[in-house]
């Protein structure tokens, strides 16, 4: 949904499992922002430090300049009220507070593109994109590839790590997996802890 309506706000969301593309996805839309002239401004968890302190990379190696943020709180104070577009990327990361500073930024006319993961590695839905895809109004659901057989895939599956909360880890901690591979790996794994989370 790029409209060319830019008094307009409204949400796209883009989710799935790791390694779907959801973050290159993300880059696109933000690059074709800035090649129609719009003020952009784009975010992410100052926690994820895998490729880049203060870019937004994909697994595939895109990436864009973003501002690092620890919360919320410090999202919201460092947005520029002449920005037109604001890209979010690992939405999982934000925590509930995300939801109305979205739906206000949206509301006020402004374009939010968000990335993130819609299910944790247990397959539950992983707060708050299940908000968010509530009050997009474009959601996008991308799909990677089992590594275990081949099929369409809409899970993540950590392969390796311990029971911290938070892990974060690409190829070397998760594979994504369809959902009858999923199952038959959960069903011999008792190993992670049920509180971990993932960054995609």
């Amino acid at each position: 949904m790029e409209s060319s309506r830019h008094s307009a706000g409204w949400v796209e969301v883009i989710c799935g499992p790791m390694f779907s593309g959801k973050t290159e996805e993300l880059i696109r839309r933000l690059r074709r922002a800035v090649i129609g002239r719009q003020r952009v401004q784009v975010f992410k968890p100052a926690i994820d430090r895998r490729y880049h302190e203060t870019r937004i990379t994909s697994h595939s190696a895109q990436s864009l300049d973003a501002r690092a943020v620890p919360d919320v709180a410090a999202l919201e104070a460092a947005l520029d009220p002449d920005t037109q577009v604001v890209g979010i990327d690992e939405a999982q990361f934000f925590g509930p507070a995300l939801v109305p500073v979205v739906q206000g930024l949206a509301d006020r006319g402004v374009r939010v593109v968000i990335a993130g993961l819609d299910q944790d590695y247990r397959g539950q839905p992983f707060e708050p994109v299940p908000q968010l895809l509530a009050i997009a109004e474009q959601i996008t659901k991308c799909l990677a590839i089992c590594s275990s057989c081949g099929a369409l895939a809409s899970r993540s599956y950590r392969v390796a790590g311990g029971s911290e909360r938070v892990q974060v880890g690409a190829a070397d901690s998760y594979e994504a997996r369809c959902r009858s591979c999923y199952l038959k790996a959960i069903a011999g794994d008792e190993s992670p802890a049920d509180t971990a989370t993932h960054v995609a």
